[in-house]
């Protein structure tokens, strides 16, 4: 038996009913990003106390795998320390949903999968530059999120 219904069925219920869906008031992080391609639209949200995540959301429209890999992003990202969210790697995102295969057999959907996490290093990284003055670790942010794709 394939696993490529389970994920499927992932997908689709995260895509239906999205955790973290909604808009956070005067959030720490904002950032906006989109898939042209597709017609993802995505803004996401977090709050930092310290250093740690203590509350994201997300809003926006998209196809069922951006909106699967966004509200999925936000769980594995809620509590978790700056420090490690500014390391997480795709394949941490694309492994969680069994995304893994779209980096070879469809490079537009990757970009749909992709989308959240771009989103969040680009915005931590103004997040480091601006409240933490941080400039090294901002710069190694924006080199990544630009090159998730």
């Amino acid at each position: 038996m394939s696993a490529d219904p389970i994920y499927t069925e992932m997908i689709i219920e995260y895509s239906r009913n999205p955790s973290n869906f909604g808009k956070i008031e005067n959030p720490h992080i904002h950032r906006h990003d989109s898939n042209p391609l597709c017609g993802d639209s995505i803004d996401l949200y977090v709050n930092v106390d310290g250093n740690k995540i203590t509350e994201v959301k997300f809003d926006g429209k998209g196809c069922a795998i951006c909106m699967a890999c966004t509200s999925v992003l936000t769980e594995m990202i809620k509590g978790k320390n700056l420090e490690e969210v500014k390391n997480f790697k795709k394949d941490d995102l694309l492994s969680e949903l069994g995304l893994g295969h779209l980096i070879k057999t469809s490079p537009v959907r990757i970009k749909c999968a992709l989308l959240s996490l771009k989103a969040l290093k680009y915005g931590i990284y103004s997040y480091f530059v601006d409240k933490m003055n941080d400039v090294e670790a901002a710069g190694k942010l924006k080199e990544e999120a630009a090159s998730l794709y």
